[in-house]
């Protein structure tokens, strides 16, 4: 691969965007009685979502919007997700012992990944999705996810497409959604410890926002909701992956052949 000038100005523009979004840091406001956190990677998101948009793609802006870095960034992205991958086999290692010790509803509730596929499937399909909505549906289009799409079909795919839009959408109203709907449940009576076992959901920003959301609805049991919310989110990076390669995606493939004829639309 031929190294370009403008891959420079773009590491050097993703390095920037890293600072001015890491010096903002989480951002915190009140709605209500309702606590929503925003972490770093939604401003990160939102910057560089402001500064593509063509009125202020100029100049050298538009040398790091290019169509080329732009295809650059999404084939390489899998060297970022990789590395990311791996830790998390070297967080989960370690605390194997301790995933198997909290009990068979943490394994139970991994079912619900498949979620996603069983309701987020056909409503994409008949929202007018193809290839895309294979990608969008197979989970709620977290670093697993990406890590597969993009390596089995490349992120400049219909179905690479797919999964970053999720994770886009995910990062900057997941959190919104989970820190709203966390406190809404447990005002319709779900019990707390339930409600932050459901926050590990694979998402370190939406588990973050949901936790966080539940603490301040009852700040006594702050240890027990964040320790559930961690041992669910653990369980999550780990097995949820095993649960999207060898239930999802055959589940995905089974339906997408049965409502699209051929299955390769």
């Amino acid at each position: 691969m031929k190294f370009k000038a403008t891959y420079i100005y773009l590491l050097a523009f993703v390095l920037l965007v890293i600072a001015a979004s890491e010096f903002i840091g989480i951002q915190s406001f009140m709605v209500g009685n309702i606590r929503i956190n925003l972490l770093p990677l939604v401003f990160a998101i939102l910057i560089t979502m402001v500064l593509g948009v063509p009125v202020f793609r100029k100049g050298l802006l538009k040398k790091i919007y290019s169509p080329d870095n732009v295809g650059f960034a999404g084939k390489y992205l899998i060297f970022i997700m990789l590395p990311l991958m791996a830790r998390y086999g070297a967080d989960v290692a370690p605390k194997l012992q301790e995933i198997f010790a909290v009990g068979w509803v943490f394994l139970i509730q991994e079912i619900g990944n498949l979620g996603t596929v069983v309701l987020g499937l056909p409503v994409a399909i008949l929202l007018g999705l193809r290839r895309e909505a294979i990608g969008a549906t197979l989970g709620l289009g977290r670093e697993g996810e990406l890590a597969y799409i993009s390596e089995k079909y490349t992120l400049n795919s219909d179905e690479g497409r797919g999964v970053l839009s999720l994770y886009i959408i995910g990062t900057l109203f997941g959190t919104l959604f989970f820190s709203v709907i966390a406190p809404v449940l447990h005002g319709l009576g779900f019990s707390i410890e339930a409600l932050a076992m459901s926050s590990g959901v694979g998402s370190a920003s939406m588990m973050t926002a949901a936790s966080s959301a539940l603490v301040s609805q009852q700040p006594d049991m702050a240890e027990t909701i964040n320790a559930y919310a961690a041992a669910s989110q653990l369980l999550t990076s780990f097995l949820g992956t095993y649960t999207m390669v060898f239930l999802a995606v055959p589940l995905q493939r089974m339906m997408y052949k049965l409502f699209v004829r051929g299955g390769n639309k």
